[in-house]
């Protein structure tokens, strides 16, 4: 799998020194450019935990699903909400379909 930022949605939150994405990544591995868009260092060292895409309030990250997970160029964004997060699996042939998971955190409005 892989993990991808679309600069055409991130906004780095704004103007703070680090992106929420930045904070939850445990593998502590994406930055902001100077355009003030978070990108990551080394797709390899990725954990694919996604823990980003989770955290990302516009949606901006995806993940890039194998062919044997979702099919040859799908992917995975997630929005999360207070009690649920909104998964959409992306086929290639631009197919969606969204399942739901209850969040088991509590969301900090503060971050």
């Amino acid at each position: 799998m892989a993990v991808k930022v679309n600069k055409k949605l991130c906004n780095g939150c704004g103007s703070c020194k680090e992106s929420r994405c930045m904070r939850i990544c445990p593998g502590n591995l994406l930055y902001k450019t100077e355009d003030n868009k978070a990108t990551i260092r080394d797709k390899r060292e990725c954990w694919d935990c996604a823990a980003c895409v989770k955290e990302c309030p516009n949606q901006a990250i995806e993940m890039y699903l194998p062919a044997e997970i979702g099919g040859r160029g799908s992917t995975l964004k997630a929005k999360t909400k207070r009690d649920e997060i909104i998964w959409t699996l992306k086929k290639i042939d631009g197919s969606t379909k969204k399942f739901k998971v209850k969040n088991k955190l509590l969301l900090n409005k503060n971050l």
